[in-house]
């Protein structure tokens, strides 16, 4: 039986933000554009309050709270904290999955000593050394941890043992399915269905024809609770990708055009930072509109040439017509099979 630990560091860009400037620490605090053009990328549990997520357009988190402060993303500084915080980890164990700076699954099966206490720990841990808290769900897979680090946020944990599966996971809503989106929990209500419980009483083959085979196999298992998915140090990064939201709405094609050179430029800069130069082998351009909506073009290729991400934004430009708010442009890699693929895609 696995003991498999996910750590949650609580809102960690707007706690770094609030622990180097505690003026700001009881106001309701996000993270994300300068402008009201801008898009929130965290903010802290008092913003949360008033409605303020993740994702959230500038503008419309500063309609729910006018008193927002809004501090700028400092990526570095995010950074070096996670660095910090992932050293503990390995202090732990060498099976460590991390999923983005402020969270990870690690897998303690090794250890004697209770998970729990471990967690507890790790914790205790990053709070001496950060300043910053964290929470932690412990649980025999990498779903029920996931889920269970988020009932006592922030700063607390959650264990669900392996004896108390079945019970805790009757009354699960079914939405708290990591993966369960909207038009899925759409499909569910229309049935009737809001609990895992439910959801184990649908026979498979009807699932299969609500959501096809693959994702039904799935939700088959995970509303039991069932979820045999290794943590896996290495997690091999798929794409990569830059992006600006710009002030001003850009209304002509040329407009977004120039924007090309500046983009290409930081995306070949941080294609050479990283830790292991992989060939891509799929370019692509995101745009999104003055509607919200947004658009991908990508086809294949195997440098940052600017005459296609030009034709690739043309494409994408012309797939509506409103004015254009968002730009985006990057790289996809394909799964790595040996060691001739680390190397430089871009000369």
């Amino acid at each position: 039986m696995r003991k498999i630990i996910h750590v949650d560091m609580d809102f960690f860009f707007a706690a770094i933000e609030c622990r180097d400037d505690p003026s700001i620490a009881s106001q309701p605090v996000g993270v994300g554009g300068s402008s009201n053009r801008g898009v929130l990328t965290t903010c802290n549990y008092v913003a949360r309050e008033f409605g303020c997520r993740s994702g959230m357009p500038v503008f419309k988190a500063l309609e729910l709270c006018p008193n927002l402060v809004i501090k700028p993303v400092r990526f570095d500084v995010y950074r070096q904290e996670s660095r910090k915080i992932r050293k503990i980890f390995a202090s732990y164990t060498d099976l460590v999955e991390p999923l983005s700076l402020d969270e990870a699954y690690l897998d303690v099966s090794h250890h004697r000593r209770y998970a729990y206490d471990i967690a507890k720990e790790i914790r205790a841990e990053i709070f001496q050394q950060t300043r910053l808290t964290a929470s932690a769900g412990i649980a025999p897979n990498k779903m029920l941890a996931k889920i269970a680090s988020d009932w006592r946020k922030p700063n607390g944990q959650f264990a669900v043992l392996p004896k108390d599966v079945d019970s805790f996971m009757k009354d699960l809503p079914v939405r708290r399915i990591p993966g369960v989106g909207p038009r899925a929990e759409e499909i569910f209500l229309k049935h009737s269905i809001e609990t895992c419980g439910d959801l184990q009483e649908v026979p498979i083959n009807e699932l299969e024809h609500w959501l096809g085979a693959s994702r039904a196999t799935e939700l088959y298992a995970r509303c039991r609770g069932e979820d045999d998915r290794p943590v896996e140090p290495e997690r091999e990064r798929k794409s990569l990708s830059v992006e600006r939201t710009f002030p001003k709405d850009i209304e002509s094609l040329d407009g977004c055009e120039q924007q090309l050179p500046v983009l290409l430029d930081e995306l070949e800069k941080d294609l050479g930072k990283m830790k292991e130069s992989r060939a891509f082998n799929k370019v692509f351009v995101k745009l999104k509109f003055s509607n919200f909506k947004q658009t991908t073009k990508e086809q294949a290729g195997t440098g940052l040439d600017p005459e296609v991400f030009s034709s690739l934004m043309r494409t994408a430009f012309e797939r509506s017509p409103h004015a254009v708010r968002l730009i985006g442009v990057g790289v996809r890699f394909p799964e790595l099979e040996d060691d001739s693929q680390l190397e430089l895609g871009f000369s």
